[in-house]
């Protein structure tokens, strides 16, 4: 029989094909491991699919898998981290363990090892055939090799499937102009924009070109024509790849983020010159989004990018994913579309007498909503508790108005019928009123 392996070494105990183990790593000591996992034993001899695959059987909801130096293999499921047990590997992964996993999915791709040397991370994609496909990040963490991948769902997302509101299809009926879903990483805005796709790939006979960082959802050809493209594979950077799509006939252009400057400006010329550009922004509110990309720009140049942002801006989607009551996670939205109001406060900027929030609130009428809005619908349904409502919104004391007058309501809507009978008769004619007379004042 072998003897058990010293987990402190630096050789890693996997089997990946066609990698060779690293050599002793002299990186920084790790962290001791931490307990709280979720036992899956697995042969002792398997490959990189094989560890993939036993840490998916081990939790069916795992969004994200993460590999990191001082801990054992991880899945992320409903928001929490939980260990896997994994024979070779416990109680943490060595240096080794995740420098040869990084190795097995780099390849030989030179613009990913190029992009960990000089950035410290890059960014790619990984299949196990038959089971699952990930978006990978690598990353330096402390002086080794860290990954997180995100498991991407091989079914397109629908609008109902997700329970959007009915706004969604006004936005897709947009020809022209910029479309931002905003939020954290994690947040589910690839996931939304690719409802959006798969509802106008039903519908119209459109040439759609995404610009992508990995290719998340794979589109089938219906109606219309996708044309998706894959960062690094077929081209070199955003801003190269969106000037390149305004000389490939789209009618709707997908720019998986927007970073910089330059690719913005490209973005805002599409808007304007008949094209409807879907975006992602890392920022959490309306407000934000629009000081985000008027902050891209140099200072003599933010009065022409309020105007032309003005003009082009149709609808700004922020979101957030809040523990759901009874486990799981629910979807908290903002939404803000484009009016008079909106666009002069572009225009001018936010002061006493405009702001954002305000205008979204008094807009709900046409589908428009704040995030307190939004949680407070949640919290009266009973799908979020009240801490949560607080901890996700952004206006904190419009929010804890919001909750206040939600509670007052439910406790009289929750109220004894006996007590809605005895305020029924304090109102009720007295004895000897005629028909049609009003009963004298109650006493204050």
């Amino acid at each position: 029989m072998q003897p058990e392996p010293n987990l402190q070494t630096p050789r890693p105990t996997i089997a990946i094909p066609g990698l060779q183990p690293p050599a002793p790593s002299t990186a920084t000591p790790v962290r001791p491991n931490i307990s709280g996992t979720t036992t899956a034993p697995v042969p002792r001899s398997f490959s990189f699919d094989q560890i993939i695959a036993t840490m998916l059987k081990a939790a069916e909801g795992a969004s994200d898998l993460l590999f990191v130096v001082g801990k054992p293999p991880q899945v992320e499921e409903n928001g929490k981290l939980k260990g896997i047990e994994i024979e070779g590997m416990w109680p943490a992964l060595t240096p080794a363990h995740v420098e040869a996993m990084a190795g097995k999915m780099m390849g030989a791709n030179e613009r990913l090892a190029s992009d960990l040397k000089n950035f410290g991370s890059c960014d790619s994609s990984y299949m196990v055939p038959d089971l699952a496909r990930f978006r990978v990040n690598i990353f330096k963490n402390n002086g080794n090799h860290a990954i997180v991948m995100r498991k991407l769902s091989t079914k397109i997302p629908s609008l109902e499937g997700l329970g959007l509101p009915p706004i969604f299809r006004e936005m897709i009926k947009e020809k022209t102009g910029l479309i931002f879903v905003t939020g954290a990483t994690g947040s589910g805005k690839t996931t939304t924009l690719a409802a959006m796709l798969n509802e106008i790939n039903k519908e119209h006979e459109y040439h759609m070109v995404t610009l992508e960082d990995p290719i998340e959802f794979l589109h089938p050809h219906q109606k219309a024509t996708f044309s998706q493209r894959e960062l690094g594979k077929d081209f070199s950077d955003f801003a190269v790849g969106l000037r390149a799509a305004l000389r490939q006939a789209p009618k709707v252009i997908l720019v998986g983020e927007i970073r910089d400057r330059e690719t913005m400006e490209i973005a805002l010329t599409a808007a304007e010159t008949g094209h409807v550009v879907y975006s992602t922004l890392h920022t959490i509110s309306a407000a934000q989004s629009v000081n985000r990309v008027i902050g891209m720009f140099s200072v003599e140049e933010q009065e022409q990018v309020r105007q032309r942002l003005a003009d082009t801006l149709r609808f700004v989607v922020s979101q957030r994913l809040a523990p759901k009551e009874g486990g799981g996670r629910v979807m908290v939205s903002e939404i803000m579309g484009s009016n008079l109001r909106t666009r002069e406060a572009i225009l001018l900027g936010e002061s006493e007498v405009r702001n954002f929030h305000e205008i979204i609130e008094a807009s709900s009428q046409i589908g428009w909503h704040s995030f307190e809005q939004s949680l407070t619908k949640l919290f009266v349904a009973e799908k979020i508790t009240e801490e949560t409502a607080m901890v996700y919104s952004v206006n904190k004391s419009g929010m804890r108005r919001a909750i206040d007058i939600a509670k007052k309501n439910m406790k009289v809507d929750d109220a004894p019928s006996g007590l809605r009978l005895n305020h029924e008769a304090l109102h009720a004619p007295k004895l000897g009123t005629a028909p049609g007379q009003r009963p004298p004042p109650l006493p204050t």
